[in-house]
């Protein structure tokens, strides 16, 4: 539901742009509203369900999100869904953690392997399925009916979850919640993503946009003040001293800097600039998808053949290279190309970041894992977030001053700058020893 809800939103842009008679630009304000309400909360998901039971936890987030889910589909302007996908992204940033929390406590350590295999599939198929679903929403019925879908396949999730998932005692030992690292990092997060959001669009005053990287600067240094004198910080920042996790962390960034703009610009390219429908947008943009999903069966192959390092370095030039692609397609280029080049993009995508996201616990002691986890899982959304408000900004710069016509040479240099960002991360990762993660990879 969570994945499939937010790739969906992606196709349904251009419709709502129409439905609220904002500028296509601005509705990138919808997709990091979401992201950054998933930023922030995330880090409280663990201690949440260790204080008051996974269950307890994993039900009230499934209910939080079906109520932000109504009152998308209820919004009348683009402020109204920006407050409510925040509501949504409250629900989603507890629901995937304290289910990983559930299915790791409920299962044998011998089953582990096969149950995290079918834990992942939601975030292959979601996003295969999301499109196509959208175009063919789009094309019987209007906008707010991509919202209203979760409403009934929530309830039978809640249903199912209360009748097969273990109730699971609190945890007496979770200890007292680090409410004053939560709200720094808040600020900081919410400052620094929000300012990105605004540059260049004249939304908020320069004084007001100063004050604001001012907040979130300072918000951030006394964090990192009191991150070093708490013991359990909701952010341990400590972490980033071991190689493998901070190559993976500051270059999976910069790949997400990349190609997270990739589902807000690709829309606005087929269905505005290309005037195509949804339903026709959606039919290319699976194969992102598809390419995903056929990189999984290769990559631990791929990894105990040639490493961590060069398989990294290959991959992340490819996905730079194929995240700039798109913007050279114009109303002549054959759909079977674009096809055949976006399947090749999420090929790529896809190992780039098996490889990434495996080598990063490689090094870390099993105590401080779900520490880890939790830092890795902020960072890959505040690298989303800014990917989309980048791309905003590119395609605002690209169309110049007044608000002229979308067409496709306005997405030429926006997605030409999004896989040279992408690219950032090629040095980062051939810093990395050549026997890098070599006792996980069975190199």
């Amino acid at each position: 539901m969570e994945f499939i809800d937010s790739t969906a939103l992606s196709t349904a842009l251009p419709r709502l742009a129409q439905a609220f008679s904002a500028d296509p630009i601005h509705l990138k304000l919808a997709l990091t509203s979401y992201i950054l309400a998933l930023a922030v909360f995330t880090p409280a998901s663990g201690w949440a369900a260790q204080r008051y039971g996974a269950r307890r936890v994993f039900l009230i987030a499934m209910l939080v999100f079906l109520v932000g889910s109504a009152l998308c589909g209820l919004s009348q302007n683009l402020g109204q869904l920006v407050a409510a996908r925040i509501v949504q992204g409250i629900g989603g940033a507890m629901m995937t953690p304290v289910a990983r929390l559930i299915v790791v406590g409920s299962t044998p350590k011998d089953k582990l392997i096969s149950a995290m295999g079918w834990f992942t599939m939601p975030a292959m198929v979601g996003p295969l399925i999301g499109p196509p679903i959208a175009g063919f929403v789009l094309s019987v019925a209007d906008w707010p009916w991509i919202f209203y879908l979760n409403l009934p396949i929530g309830l039978v999730g809640a249903i199912a979850v209360r009748r097969f998932v273990p109730k699971g005692a609190p945890d007496p030992e979770a200890g007292r919640f680090d409410t004053q690292g939560f709200m720094m990092s808040a600020i900081a997060l919410s400052g620094l993503i929000g300012l990105a959001e605004t540059a260049g669009l004249s939304l908020l005053p320069p004084l007001v946009q100063a004050l604001l990287l001012a907040v979130s600067l300072g918000a951030g240094w006394l964090y990192l003040k009191h991150c070093r004198a708490q013991a359990k910080p909701i952010l341990d920042l400590t972490l980033l001293r071991y190689p493998t996790f901070r190559a993976s962390l500051v270059g999976g960034t910069f790949v997400r800097l990349g190609i997270g703009a990739s589902p807000f610009l690709m829309p606005l390219l087929l269905q505005v600039a290309l005037g195509w429908s949804p339903l026709k947008a959606s039919g290319v943009t699976i194969a992102t998808g598809l390419g995903v999903l056929v990189a999984r069966p290769f990559a631990s192959a791929l990894l105990k053949r040639y490493g961590f390092r060069t398989a990294l370095a290959v991959f992340v030039v490819a996905t730079a290279l194929m995240t700039a692609v798109p913007g050279f397609f114009t109303a002549t280029t054959p759909m079977w190309l674009m096809i055949a080049l976006l399947l090749i993009g999420g090929f790529a995508r896809s190992s780039q970041f098996i490889a990434a996201n495996t080598i990063a616990y490689a090094d870390v002691p099993q105590p401080r894992v779900a520490a880890a986890s939790t830092l890795a899982a902020v960072s890959q959304q505040v690298g989303l977030a800014l990917g989309v408000s980048f791309g905003g900004l590119m395609l605002h710069l690209t169309r110049g001053a007044g608000d002229h016509a979308l067409t496709p040479q306005s997405f030429v240099w926006p997605f030409v700058a999004i896989g040279v960002v992408t690219l950032l991360a090629l040095p980062v990762y051939l810093r990395l020893d050549k026997d890098a993660g070599a006792s996980i990879s069975g190199r």
